[in-house]
């Protein structure tokens, strides 16, 4: 029986043990504090759906070889521009936009990550200290682009100037919320109830799926070999440095199409530094599930987004009633991405495995 017990507890992990009860905790004592419990509960689920598919970017490229791939900003800045280029373009069907935007997004994140691969490719055995580097860097510059972008949409540029981009761009005339609205419902009252975004969830989950179903395939399990052995996938006549690529190019495309979903949920394209952390979170999410630096599956990503966001959406709440004067959101956000991602790399002694 303690034998079962231990390989039970191993099979989970201890930081998953704590992280879940904590969560548990905040949901219980939610209540006594007078916050609605239904209310948050449908704020983890949306926060759990709309950030997944930035989390999920994490399966091909940790499966490839390349690690924890904090470079996923290429695919954010990629699903940005996108989404910027629908609304310049006036596309007033929000499908139609939505449509537009990912494919936009995800052709050019693609190809970033194509590039990308090719440099991490040279820089085998710093590939995380390089993606980190990557992720800052290319935020950095997009703060420079921003300004620059000959858009002359009322929507995207400053309404002075009329040149640069705004920091925070509404979707309400775009495609905001309309995954969110499709098949949704609310358990109990509508304004204080659970809401359920049913097409945000679906849509997740289908990408899952689809990722899930690429991972099968042969080229998916010749990239998974490629991460897990590199020398025997070598000497089995595949070639290692192309399955990382096209792993590096499927997380970059993936991270497009995430930031894409995360602003029709949020209702806004938020632009500049906004997204500079979006990397570390993601990161965070897909260990609290999980994964290693090494082997990365969807039921982590599924397990490891809905704790974090649920904790960060539980916790900010529970932490300002307890100290209303407090300013702990920021505080905690960074305890909690950091810690976890601090606690895995510990473990890997200083390699990618």
């Amino acid at each position: 029986m303690r034998e079962k017990i231990g390989n039970i507890y191993n099979n989970i992990g201890l930081p998953r043990i704590i992280i879940t009860s904590f969560f548990i905790f905040l949901l219980v004592i939610s209540v006594p504090l007078g916050l609605n419990i239904l209310n948050l509960l449908g704020d983890s689920i949306r926060r759990w759906a709309m950030y997944g598919i930035l989390v999920l970017a994490m399966v091909p490229a940790v499966q490839c070889g390349i690690g924890l791939n904090f470079g996923i900003s290429l695919g954010i800045v990629a699903g940005l521009l996108g989404a910027t280029l629908s609304i310049e373009l006036g596309i007033s069907n929000p499908w139609l936009g939505m449509l537009f935007a990912s494919a936009v997004g995800i052709l050019l994140g693609g190809l970033l990550g194509v590039f990308y691969g090719f440099m991490l490719n040279k820089l085998k055995g710093s590939e995380m200290t390089v993606s980190t580097y990557v992720g800052f860097s290319v935020i950095a510059f997009m703060n420079m682009i921003w300004l620059a972008l000959p858009f002359k949409n009322g929507n995207l540029v400053w309404p002075i100037s009329e040149q640069g981009m705004r920091n925070t761009i509404s979707l309400e005339g775009s495609f905001g919320l309309i995954l969110n609205k499709l098949w949704s419902f609310s358990i109990g009252n509508p304004a204080t109830g659970l809401f359920v975004p049913t097409g945000l969830i679906l849509f997740f989950l289908a990408v899952c799926f689809i990722v899930y179903l690429f991972m099968r395939s042969k080229v998916g399990m010749a990239m998974s070999a490629a991460g897990e052995n590199p020398e025997f996938t070598r000497a089995s006549g595949i070639n290692v440095d192309k399955m990382r690529i096209i792993g590096t190019a499927v997380s970059t495309a993936l991270a497009a199409l995430g930031i894409i979903t995360y602003a029709q949920s949020y209702g806004f394209l938020q632009l500049y530094n906004a997204p500079l952390m979006m990397g570390f979170h993601s990161v965070a999410a897909v260990l609290i599930g999980g994964a290693s630096v090494g082997r990365a599956k969807i039921s982590h990503v599924i397990l490891g987004a809905f704790l974090f966001q649920g904790i960060l959406t539980v916790a900010l709440p529970v932490a300002n009633k307890i100290l209303p004067e407090g300013n702990l959101s920021d505080v905690l956000r960074l305890i909690i991405s950091n810690g976890i991602i601090l606690y895995a790399l510990s473990k890997t002694k200083g390699g990618n495995k």
